[in-house]
């Protein structure tokens, strides 16, 4: 009875507080930092779990805190996928709390879940530009009627898979696994007559896990969990399918593509396959050190496949950056442009660059893997008005946990689709955050996810990270 009477009284004493016209929150060190909030968080804080440890189980991601999940107070604030709700108790204390913040705390949840549906769905799980086959064996090195770029880019290919522990040692391997942590940020956000950064970086990323699967031929399967909210994908080898809780379950346009993440220094052997046709275009200093750069454009078929309706994919080019010195993988950077035909209106272009920076090469088996990096994601959105262009940058920053291969048990049955997947398809369109899709027929659901308020602050822990991205 001690703690219901001290729970009353402190909320009559903030009833009253608020209701006083000397009170001042904008003084107060935290908006929402007031004793009811406080109480509400103490009453609750046996539920709390903290999101950075990650449990795999049989190829799925489980953050800890969902073995403690809470019994929710009113609807979920942040929006998440329908289920736990089901099991929630009274509303009057989120009721509460909603009332005592009012409107300032609302808003910010509101950005909140469009930055992470942002975040999530350009940066959660994206695809390799073209189809690769690790069946396919490397080009042999040919100089006889071969251009110089083209002979100098298998000679580069070469180096790398030497570098990366050598053709046989990789050819040995049947599946793969490997986990590890990420944090994600929208930093910055720009129009033709403002530009907004995200001054607390440290405080407003979104910290979470991935866990990644890998079997011959050609099958995938990784599951993200950020911030509260997840973002699967796989491929059985025949198609490429995609679940997020805003869009639910359903294939990918296009042809069966490896996941970007993996070729991030993690799979060699489909990162050798994939620049197998590049051209060496010259060389570049990144971080300091000499680079080869080889450069790989999607063919007119790929495009067209992967285009939909009103959105057309006009081009997409991926360059890898081989350190001269090591022979390994440094920089990778791919750009796509999409157009967007809307309906009685001008055509909207959309511009994807993913840079991302590989660091920490270690041995894992005898093959060299990637246990950290960085990537600088760019949306720029241009069109007829030169006055209208936007352009978004998010940044991610990840470790590797754990790498192993060859896992015993693992079969085909782990990259089987879910049963509640789509018979139609989706563009990766319909991931942009523009409002002209909302207008146009590539429009699958009514979501429109705004990028804005990015000077926002919630109360996580994350760990100190510096974050320091040059493009």
């Amino acid at each position: 009875m001690e703690r219901k009477q001290g729970f009353f009284s402190a909320l009559k004493e903030e009833v009253v507080r608020g209701l006083s016209p000397g009170r001042s929150r904008a003084k107060s060190p935290a908006r929402n930092g007031s004793p009811i909030s406080g109480l509400l968080r103490r009453k609750k804080n046996h539920y709390v779990a903290n999101p950075e440890p990650l449990i795999a189980r049989s190829g799925s991601l489980r953050p800890l805190g969902e073995t403690l999940t809470p019994l929710m107070e009113g609807p979920d604030p942040d929006g998440g996928e329908v289920g736990d709700s089901k099991r929630s108790g009274s509303g009057l204390g989120q009721w509460m709390k909603g009332q005592l913040s009012r409107t300032p705390s609302a808003a910010s949840n509101a950005y909140k879940r469009s930055d992470l549906r942002l975040l999530l769905g350009v940066m959660g799980a994206p695809l390799a530009p073209v189809y690769v086959s690790t069946n396919d064996p490397l080009p042999h090195l040919s100089i006889k009627d071969t251009p110089i770029e083209t002979s100098s880019a298998q000679y580069i290919l070469q180096q790398y898979t030497a570098a990366s522990g050598g053709q046989k040692l990789q050819n040995s391997i049947r599946n793969a696994y490997a986990m590890g942590k990420v944090k994600m940020l929208a930093s910055e956000f720009e129009t033709a007559t403002k530009a907004m950064k995200n001054r607390n970086a440290a405080r407003a990323a979104e910290s979470g896990g991935f866990v990644l699967w890998q079997m011959n031929p050609d099958m995938w399967y990784v599951e993200l969990a950020v911030g509260g909210s997840k973002v699967h994908a796989g491929c059985n080898g025949k198609l490429v399918w995609r679940h997020t809780p805003w869009l639910g379950a359903h294939t990918a346009k296009g042809p069966v593509r490896p996941l970007r993440r993996a070729l991030q220094g993690l799979d060699p052997r489909t990162t050798a396959s994939m620049f197998a046709d590049a051209r060496c275009i010259g060389e570049k200093k990144i971080n300091g050190e000499d680079c080869f750069i080889l450069k790989l454009c999607a063919d007119p078929q790929t495009l067209k496949a992967r285009s939909e309706g009103a959105a057309e994919i006009i081009r997409h080019v991926l360059f890898g950056y081989f350190s001269q010195k090591t022979g390994l993988l440094v920089h990778m950077e791919d750009s796509h442009l999409t157009r967007i035909q809307t309906n009685g209106g001008d055509a909207v272009y959309w511009e994807t660059t993913i840079d991302s920076f590989l660091d920490d090469y270690r041995p894992v088996e005898g093959i060299m893997i990637a246990h950290s990096g960085r990537s600088v994601v760019t949306l720029f959105r241009f069109g007829e008005m030169a006055m209208s262009h936007t352009k978004t940058r998010m940044e991610e920053a990840w470790t590797i946990e754990e790498v192993a291969f060859n896992i015993p048990g693992l079969s085909v049955d782990c990259f089987i689709p879910p049963a509640d997947l789509r018979s139609g398809s989706i563009s990766e369109a319909c991931e942009l955050p523009q409002d002209e899709r909302g207008k146009s027929t590539i429009t699958l659901a009514a979501h429109r996810a705004k990028v804005a308020a990015l000077e926002k602050a919630h109360d996580s822990s994350i760990d100190n990270m510096v974050w320091k991205m040059e493009v």
